[in-house]
């Protein structure tokens, strides 16, 4: 099978978000043709993405003068024009690109994008906002939802476990979360084992289904 990881990328929209997942993937080696309709947006950028054009996605002559059918994966990151956003993606189905991502501005927005075709939907305001109210009202030093029901957080372990080791906590069983790794003060994060003994300074990497996680962080 060929890895598809490394294959050139194609960012539609140059906005926050758009500009920001451009220059990083640019930053890590990947090829990128980045698109926008705005002359001074693509004139700031020059130089720092392998390929960038002042362009109208939403015509399909465009995308094909510009190669896009050749790309693998595209990236339609349109915010404030909806109906462009939609076209875009629609455009990339009628190409056939096989990886195609999209953000989303609303969950009905995502809805669309998701039965037009985009395989991946994502919504940075409303992920991030999930996040942070996951930070501010609890215990929680970090957090991440991996999918619809499955968390990973960044926590400090409950006073009553600590000083067992984690083989004989039942964790799993009472709780429903696994201690993945833990971090003692001073020191990088290690794999935790059944014989690793919880401090009250460690920090713990916790995974689970999000209510389990959510629940356990709150002891």
């Amino acid at each position: 099978m060929v890895d598809k990881r490394s294959d050139p990328v194609v960012v539609i929209g140059l906005g926050r978000f758009g500009t920001s997942l451009a220059l990083e993937l640019a930053r890590h080696g990947t090829e990128v043709l980045a698109i926008d309709q705005r002359p001074k947006v693509v004139q700031s950028l020059a130089g720092q993405i392998t390929q960038i054009a002042v362009a109208d996605a939403t015509d399909m002559e465009v995308l094909r003068q510009l190669g896009v059918p050749d790309f693998y994966r595209a990236v339609v990151a349109i915010g404030g024009d909806l109906e462009a956003s939609i076209l875009t993606a629609s455009l990339l189905v009628e190409l056939e690109i096989d990886d195609i991502w999209a953000k989303a501005v609303s969950k009905q927005h995502g809805r669309i994008l998701s039965r037009i075709g985009a395989h991946h939907v994502v919504l940075p305001e409303h992920d991030m906002g999930e996040r942070v109210a996951h930070l501010v009202s609890g215990r929680m030093l970090d957090y991440m939802q991996v999918d619809a029901d499955f968390a990973l957080a960044k926590t400090r372990p409950p006073k009553e476990y600590v000083g067992a080791p984690l083989g004989r906590s039942n964790l799993r069983r009472k709780h429903g979360i696994t201690v993945v790794a833990v971090k003692s003060p001073d020191e990088e994060f290690t794999y935790a084992t059944a014989e690793t003994e919880l401090t009250y300074n460690d920090i713990i990497l916790i995974s689970g289904r999000t209510e389990d996680v959510e629940r356990f962080a709150e002891l």
